[in-house]
């Protein structure tokens, strides 16, 4: 599902660790980085994050359980 903004990033990465499947944000590039990795998420809060705006990316979920302990923190288009 392509979202638009991630609102309060620091909850969003613990909501994401609470996740009981795989996160992956699909970056417009065809990157495809795991959440769960702090690696990944230093990453995603550097380098997509530092402006506010999160733009042609992908949340990929492998439980759609997960879609609502992660919606609250998230804009979908």
């Amino acid at each position: 599902m392509k979202i638009k903004d991630i609102k309060e990033p620091k909850h969003f990465f613990d909501a994401v660790n609470k996740c009981k499947g795989t996160v992956e944000l699909l970056t417009a590039e065809g990157d495809r980085l795991n959440l769960k990795s702090t690696l990944c998420q230093y990453i995603a809060l550097t380098q997509m994050f530092q402006d506010g705006r999160v733009e042609g990316v992908e949340l990929a979920l492998s439980n759609s359980e997960d879609l609502a302990t992660l919606a609250p923190f998230v804009v979908f288009e």
